[in-house]
């Protein structure tokens, strides 16, 4: 029989949040750049509005240049999303153009803060 990793189900996810890696964006200011290293691609995410997720996006085939899209979160990509939130080991998911875009695992976050 095929076993689901405990991290994959609601009840894994819950108990192990609170001690994965990773960013909130509501914690972040408008002009703070999430520097985002996955498995294939660096992204850099400007963000626009922390609150909803807009923010201008470059890196990997979809965002050659900078694109607005949305930050949703992070998934293990399946159909389970953490809002508003970008975790080491996660895959990001954007929506921009009317399409769900999910990267490869995130490897590395680092934050530039506009003010600096």
């Amino acid at each position: 029989m095929h076993r689901i990793p405990r991290y994959c189900s609601l009840d894994g996810f819950t108990e192990l949040s609170s001690s994965l890696e990773g960013v909130v964006l509501r914690s972040l200011a408008p002009f703070d750049t999430v520097c985002a290293r996955t498995l294939n691609t660096n992204y850099y995410i400007f963000i626009l509005e922390p609150e909803t997720g807009k923010a201008l996006v470059q890196g990997g085939r979809y965002f050659s240049e900078p694109i607005e899209a949305t930050v949703s979160g992070s998934t293990f990509g399946g159909c389970m999303l953490k809002m508003g939130w970008l975790g080491i080991g996660f895959r990001i998911e954007f929506y921009s153009g009317g399409q769900r875009i999910v990267t490869s695992p995130v490897q590395t976050i680092r934050i530039e803060h506009g003010d600096d």
